[in-house]
């Protein structure tokens, strides 16, 4: 094994986590604390830019779709060797994201087309009841 794979190996899985209002103020200020969490992190620009909007995307969706009265949304970031993980939880577990053809016109509904094109991987895992975790990973440079 090279030292690279060592350090890789070794290297500590660093996390955020904060839980927020469903509202819009809300989703802004899990934008902002990512961006300022990207930067102490040091997250390489290319990365940040669109890990930015993701959790825009994400956090925006879990404020309207996922607003249940009195229940916060979870903003989660994870940085391990190579991959950015956004995680944001809600108390909507009832009702799974889908990406949807939208219109020409339409004003909104392109969120999760948006962070299909800008993350390497995204999903949706359920649990526990109520709740339903979107995720995506980006994957960073090796440094």
């Amino acid at each position: 094994m090279n030292q690279q794979n060592i350090t890789q190996v070794h290297a500590p899985t660093r996390h955020f986590s904060v839980p927020l209002s469903p509202t819009p103020r809300g989703a802004r200020l899990a934008r902002l604390l990512a961006v300022e969490w990207m930067r102490d992190q040091e997250v390489p620009y290319g990365v940040t830019d669109p890990a930015t909007q993701v959790i825009a995307e994400l956090a925006a969706n879990a404020a309207t779709h996922g607003r249940v009265t009195g229940r916060s949304f979870r903003l989660a970031l994870l940085s391990r060797p190579g991959v950015l993980r956004v995680e944001v939880t809600d108390t909507r577990g009832e009702k799974p994201p889908r990406a949807r053809p939208v219109g020409v016109e339409g004003e909104s509904g392109r969120g999760l087309l948006l962070v299909e094109a800008l993350a390497d991987r995204w999903g949706v895992e359920r649990g526990p009841v109520p709740r339903k975790t979107v995720w995506a990973e980006l994957d960073l440079p090796p440094r």
